[in-house]
């Protein structure tokens, strides 16, 4: 089973948080004034504007290209070119791969920005959300949806945060992986750390610690591959 990504959602609809690790297709850094919060990902923050910015790199096509316009035929499930930069050198706990390069680092975004991304992610879920809520009641929740190219999980928590998760298709549920992260690195190094703005509307919950201890979670995963 392949894990491509990770999103957190906050109760304002905000991405705050982002963290990839199998996507081929990635997206690039996001819009300068395009709504991104601080402290969502340093690698898909928007660049200086005094900084130079190289030629996007070389489309790559693959089947597992998340999030393409090819994706295919929608499965709803219910249940009760990034611009090149400067090297800088990576902080101590995220040098887990060679070349001092962040594990969710992309290498060269051919998608999306950022910013539209996470809002389209966003706004699917939502929809889907309300449709199955509208369709079947109030009982029934959505957890996940499948298309021929990635498997969309979501899992809420009553605090209103939404993690998402890409996968494969075939992936079986991973609402216990993200259940893992929110009652683990998230209450760890966001919730009980004094210097997270939480709830905010300006600064996302991204810092050393937690990106590293997620990262050791999921690559730490039996399913993870």
């Amino acid at each position: 089973m392949t894990i491509y990504c990770l999103y957190i959602f906050d109760r304002h609809c905000n991405c705050a948080y982002y963290h990839d690790w199998h996507r081929t297709k990635r997206p690039r850094r996001a819009n300068e004034g395009g709504g991104l919060l601080q402290g969502v990902s340093h690698a898909l923050a928007p660049l200086p504007a005094s900084a130079p910015a190289s030629a996007p790199g070389t489309p790559i096509t693959s089947p597992r290209n998340t999030l393409g316009a090819g994706a295919g035929v929608l499965v709803a499930f219910g249940g009760a070119g990034q611009p090149q930069q400067e090297p800088q050198s990576a902080p101590p706990l995220l040098q887990t791969q060679a070349g001092g390069m962040p594990p969710s680092a992309p290498a060269g975004g051919t998608g999306l920005p950022f910013d539209e991304e996470a809002k389209l992610v966003y706004g699917v879920i939502l929809s889907l959300r309300n449709m199955i809520k509208r369709l079947s009641g109030r009982d029934e929740t959505f957890v996940c949806y499948r298309t021929s190219a990635y498997k969309l999980h979501l899992f809420e928590t009553v605090s209103g945060y939404r993690f998402v998760m890409l996968s494969d298709p075939n992936a079986e549920s991973l609402r216990f992986v993200m259940r893992s992260i929110y009652t683990g690195p998230f209450l760890e190094y966001v919730v009980r750390n004094p210097l997270a703005s939480m709830d905010s509307r300006e600064q996302g919950v991204d810092n050393e610690y937690f990106r590293a201890s997620v990262d050791r979670l999921v690559r730490g995963l039996s399913v993870f591959l």
